[in-house]
């Protein structure tokens, strides 16, 4: 070839390359992509991820946004950006300006926004509250279109207890009446962001994008619409967030940051899922270790939050989701698993932004004793504070599961629930328990009740009378069965009527059994009474021992009271003489049963077989 030509085609070459190079070198994802004015922390910390986009110098020209730290990492792809946002600063388009020397190679942005008037003084969940808990896949599909979506690797199965169902944040929207007329004042929706997994990704807790909410339920402006029209009625709504894993799919698994990003094994090692050795004084290190960094499944790489940027990023995440879309509350999925003290962080980061925002910790520990590790405020051996003021109350939920099963005796039956509430002097804060006898997690109660329909009241007596904030399990009003040891999946039912074509609309009284009318008509009572109810909000409690299995408590505060009385016996009515509780009931001369609107005087009351009376006391 002659010498010119082989010249000039090297020279393209070599342009052809350098364009390509260039082209390359842009921000392919800047995280979290926008942020807000007025925080009590000004500073924002920025992930960059794009091919060699750290042999690019970022700058920034916008009043108000300085660029204060450029942290370099061991992967050439990412550059995490500390950003110093003034309160003078405007909202607008923060353009970031990657350079190679003087010249602009590519260019990024974040949008800067102005906080929600208000926003840090938000009131989350608490004692008012009633929480009804819905796992969005099996609720209602309201838009067909979505129930597939082209690119994503699992597509629409309802055959499949495993597969994806269809269920939509829309479908949920347009039932929020059905959730109202039951009387609940707050919706904890299982996560819905992107779950992008070959399969069995319908629970959402394999999350693939931690700033994407998953297509086949929405947009994220679709669950902004859905917390804007929930805050519209009342309803506060509770994010299921989850810190101590992500999706095996997770757009970085293929490239992560660091080789500490997450907990790595040289093969795949799961936890030992023994929460006792956190807080054990004689625990081994390689026990606590397999605890926290073992993976919860091969789907789930497990997040390594002793990672400085790791833990910022989902800090800021969780900031994120809440000024965004107008979050109440936060239910944290997993919460003793990942690294404690940067649990602890973050809820110290949360409160300095939302003093009187709420986070329940999922802490599935059925021992109070070891369970009270994760309170705020508990006096720790270790000197470890968690900052946490919420609990999931998993050892009343374990007791629930079997008092109504059970007879009399020093330990079962009905005094497995006054245990379990003497355990309470271990609490600092008894009333922020999160009571409940199911959820997306365990059995149904109609499954480990046998189906009887007088234990399933009973037990929604007790969870809407008893100290703490009640948790529902959708379904359970239309006495939904299924055994979650032996399948997730039959525990995680649609619900009839909420698709398109389905022969039963469960939604209405015309569509349900008389059974289920009689649990949706005595839940609603009991729920509507309660939201109105400061004595069971706020008040104190006074129990007496049971006997003969006849369990009596009374919630009081001032001069109101509310006493129930629970008769465990299978068939036998019982005549009780109130004279036993004369400490309180001096102060009282009569009451009336609130859902049955009866009236009682105080001398003798009898309780049916297998039933609970909430009765109003009246002076």
């Amino acid at each position: 070839m002659h010498k010119r030509k082989l010249t000039g085609l090297l020279l393209i070459v070599t342009m052809v390359m350098f364009c390509a190079s260039l082209k390359a070198q842009k921000p392919e994802r800047i995280e979290p992509p926008s942020w807000w004015i007025g925080f009590q922390e000004p500073k924002v910390q920025l992930l960059v991820y794009g091919k060699d986009i750290s042999t690019l110098k970022p700058s920034i020209t916008y009043p108000g946004v300085s660029l204060e730290r450029v942290i370099l990492v061991e992967n050439p792809n990412y550059l995490f950006l500390d950003l110093s946002i003034s309160p003078e600063a405007k909202p607008g388009k923060v353009e970031i300006a990657f350079k190679k020397g003087t010249k602009t190679i590519s260019k990024g942005s974040i949008d800067l926004k102005e906080r929600e008037k208000g926003s840090a003084q938000r009131e989350g969940f608490n004692q008012s509250d009633a929480i009804y808990l819905i796992m969005p896949d099996r609720f209602a599909n309201a838009i067909t279109d979505n129930d597939a979506v082209a690119g994503m690797r699992e597509g629409l199965n309802r055959q499949d207890p495993y597969g994806r169902h269809g269920g939509d944040l829309e479908g949920i929207r347009q039932h929020l009446d059905y959730v109202q007329s039951l009387g609940f004042t707050s919706i904890w929706l299982n996560p819905v962001l992107e779950n992008d997994q070959p399969e069995s990704s319908y629970h959402g807790y394999a999350i693939t994008d931690f700033y994407k909410v998953d297509p086949r339920f929405g947009r994220n402006e679709d669950y902004k619409k859905f917390v804007d029209d929930c805050r519209s009625r009342g309803i506060k709504v509770i994010m299921d967030m989850v810190f101590n894993h992500c999706g095996s799919m997770h757009w970085w698994m293929n490239d992560l940051p660091e080789k500490d990003w997450i907990n790595v094994f040289p093969e795949y090692t799961p936890s030992n899922y023994r929460l006792s050795t956190v807080a054990d004084p004689y625990a081994a290190k390689a026990d606590i270790e397999l605890t926290t960094r073992g993976w919860f499944a091969t789907a789930m790489p497990d997040l390594n939050l002793q990672n400085e940027l790791m833990k910022n990023y989902m800090i800021q995440n969780s900031i994120w989701w809440i000024e965004y879309s107008g979050l109440q509350g936060i239910r944290m999925d997993t919460y003793p698993y990942p690294d404690k003290h940067g649990m602890a962080d973050w809820i110290l980061r949360l409160k300095k932004e939302y003093p009187d925002f709420s986070v329940v910790g999922e802490t599935w520990i059925t021992q109070a004793s070891k369970l009270v590790y994760w309170q705020k405020d508990f006096p720790n051996k270790d000197g470890y504070n968690s900052h946490l003021e919420y609990l999931m109350d998993f050892p009343m939920a374990d007791a629930l599961t079997r008092a109504f099963n059970e007879g009399e005796g020093w330990d079962t039956g009905l005094q497995r629930l006054y245990d379990v509430l003497a355990d309470d002097h271990l609490y600092r804060y008894p009333l922020n328990m999160v009571v409940f006898a199911e959820n997306h997690d365990m059995g149904r109660m109609a499954h480990f009740y046998g189906g009887d329909l007088r234990k399933m009241k009973m037990a929604a007596a007790f969870v809407a009378t008893v100290r703490g904030i009640p948790q529902w399990y959708y379904g359970s009003e239309l006495l939904m069965e299924g055994d979650g040891a032996k399948s997730h999946g039959a525990i995680r039912q649609d619900f009839p009527g909420g698709w398109p074509g389905d022969q039963i609309n469960a939604f209405t009284k015309e569509g349900r059994t008389d059974s289920q009318n009689e649990m949706v008509n005595y839940l609603s009572a009991l729920f509507q009474y309660r939201k109105a109810s400061k004595v069971l909000h706020e008040g104190n409690t006074l129990h007496f021992v049971p006997l003969n299995e006849v369990y009596v408590y009374f919630r009081y505060l001032g001069d109101e009271a509310v006493m129930v009385m629970m008769n465990n016996n299978d068939s036998h009515d019982r005549m009780v003489d109130m004279s036993r509780f004369e400490e309180i009931l001096k102060n009282y001369g009569s009451g009336t049963e609130v859902v049955t609107g009866q009236k009682y005087n105080l001398d003798t009351i009898t309780v049916p077989a297998k039933s609970a009376l909430i009765i109003e006391l009246h002076k």
